[in-house]
C-alpha cells in the first residue's frame, strides 16, 4: 500500500490543550459499569460501591509551567500536591492518595529531589492526604512532574460542570488575579537580575502576591461552609486557568450564557495597587490571570439570602440562555463578551506561567 509521502500535519497550537483533548478522547467509549463520569470534568469518577472515587491528574513541565530560576523547589513540590487537590474539592470530594511521577536529568543532585519531597509531603500532611507510590526516571530537559491525586465523595454527591441552569448565581471563593500579580513581581526581579547579576531582589510589600503564586491553597473549607449553609452547588471547578476560561467551560458544559458583573469580582487592595503600578486593569487581572485555585461554582437563586454577606463567598452575577452568550457587564454599563484569554497551552510562547 503505497502510503502519502506527506501526510497532513496539523501544529498542536492551532487547537489549543482544551480542543486537544475534545479531538484525542472523541472516540473513547467507556465500557466498565464503575466508571460513572469519564473525561471532561475536573476529575473522573469511579464507583465500586459505597462512595464514589474521584480521579485527577496534572503534569508539570519546567519552562512551561513553573520556573525554577524563582520558584524554590520545596514551594515546587507544596504547590504540585495542591493543585491536584483542588480539583478533587472542586467536585466536592475530599483528597485521599497521591501519585507523583517525576522524570529530572543530571543537573538535579538528590538534595534537590529531597527538597522538592519536603514540599510534597509537607503538602500532604497539611491535607490529610496519602502519598502512596509514583515513578521516577531520567529526563534530557529538566525537571517533569506527573501527579494524580485520588479522593472520595458520598455517592452522588459530586459536583460537575454540567449542572447550571438560567438564572442561576455564579459565585466565587476568596480574591482573584492575586497569583497572577505575584508572578509579575518575579519575573520583573528575574529580567532586573539577569541585565545586572549583582541586584538584590526586593520582595518587601508584595507577601501577599506571593504567596498566593508560590504557595497558593486549595479551598478545603469549602464544602462544609456550603453544607452549614444548606447550599447545594449545581456546578462547580477550581480557578487555574482564570476565571474566563473557567466561567466558559460552566457555560459549554451546561448549555448556557452568564452575565458577571466587573464591580463584582473580589479583587484584594494589594492586587489593585500591583495591577496600576504594572499598568494592567484590575479586571484584567482576575479574569485571565490564573491561578488562584478558588472555586467557582453556580447556585440556585433561591439559596441567595443563605450566601449574602458571606465573607468567603462572592456572588459576581448569574447564568443565562445559551443563546444570550457570555459577557461581563463593566462599570459604566458596556456588555463586553467573554473570551479565553488565561492559560492556554501548546502557544508558541516558551512559558506562559
Amino acid at each position: 500500500m503505497i502510503q502519502d509521502p506527506s501526510p497532513k500535519r496539523t501544529p498542536l497550537e492551532t487547537l489549543g490543550e482544551f480542543a486537544l483533548i475534545d479531538r484525542l478522547t472523541s472516540m473513547v467509549q467507556l465500557t466498565q459499569k464503575s466508571t460513572t463520569l469519564g473525561v471532561g470534568d475536573d476529575a473522573a469518577i469511579v464507583n465500586h460501591g459505597g462512595k464514589d472515587s474521584l480521579l485527577s491528574t496534572d503534569m508539570l513541565v519546567e519552562g512551561v509551567h513553573f520556573d525554577l530560576t524563582y520558584m524554590p523547589l520545596k514551594h515546587l513540590g507544596y504547590k504540585a500536591a495542591v493543585v491536584n487537590f483542588s480539583d478533587i474539592y472542586a467536585m466536592n470530594g475530599k483528597p485521599t492518595q497521591l501519585l507523583v511521577s517525576l522524570a529530572a536529568s543530571n543537573r538535579f543532585p538528590l538534595e534537590a529531589l529531597e527538597e522538592l519531597y519536603e514540599g510534597l509531603n509537607l503538602a500532604c500532611k497539611n491535607y490529610g492526604v496519602d502519598l502512596v507510590g509514583g515513578d521516577s526516571t531520567s529526563s534530557m530537559s529538566g525537571l517533569v512532574l506527573s501527579l494524580t491525586a485520588m479522593g472520595e465523595v458520598d455517592k452522588g454527591q459530586a459536583v460537575r460542570r454540567s449542572g447550571a441552569k438560567p438564572n442561576d448565581l455564579i459565585v466565587v471563593t476568596g480574591d482573584l488575579g492575586s497569583a497572577y500579580m505575584g508572578l509579575q513581581i518575579l519575573r520583573r526581579e528575574k529580567t532586573t537580575y539577569e541585565a545586572d547579576p549583582n541586584f538584590q531582589p526586593d520582595l518587601q510589600g508584595h507577601e501577599y502576591v506571593l504567596e498566593r503564586q508560590l504557595k497558593p491553597e486549595a479551598r478545603q473549607d469549602v464544602a462544609a461552609l456550603l453544607k452549614d449553609l444548606d447550599v447545594k452547588p449545581t456546578s462547580m471547578i477550581d480557578i487555574s486557568d482564570g476565571l474566563s476560561s473557567e466561567l466558559l467551560h460552566l457555560c459549554k458544559q451546561s448549555v448556557t450564557g452568564c452575565a458577571i458583573f466587573e464591580d463584582k469580582l473580589p479583587i484584594d487592595p494589594a492586587t489593585i495597587r500591583l495591577c496600576e503600578e504594572f499598568g494592567l486593569h484590575p479586571a484584567t487581572a482576575a479574569l485571565n490571570g490564573g491561578e488562584d485555585y478558588e472555586l467557582l461554582f453556580t447556585v440556585s437563586i433561591s439559596d441567595w439570602d443563605k450566601i449574602k454577606g458571606n465573607p468567603n463567598l462572592t456572588a459576581i452575577g448569574h447564568m443565562s440562555d445559551a443563546d444570550k452568550g457570555s459577557f461581563m457587564i463593566n462599570q459604566v454599563g458596556d456588555q463586553l463578551p467573554i473570551s479565553a484569554q488565561g492559560w492556554t497551552a501548546y502557544t508558541t510562547e516558551e512559558t506562559q506561567k
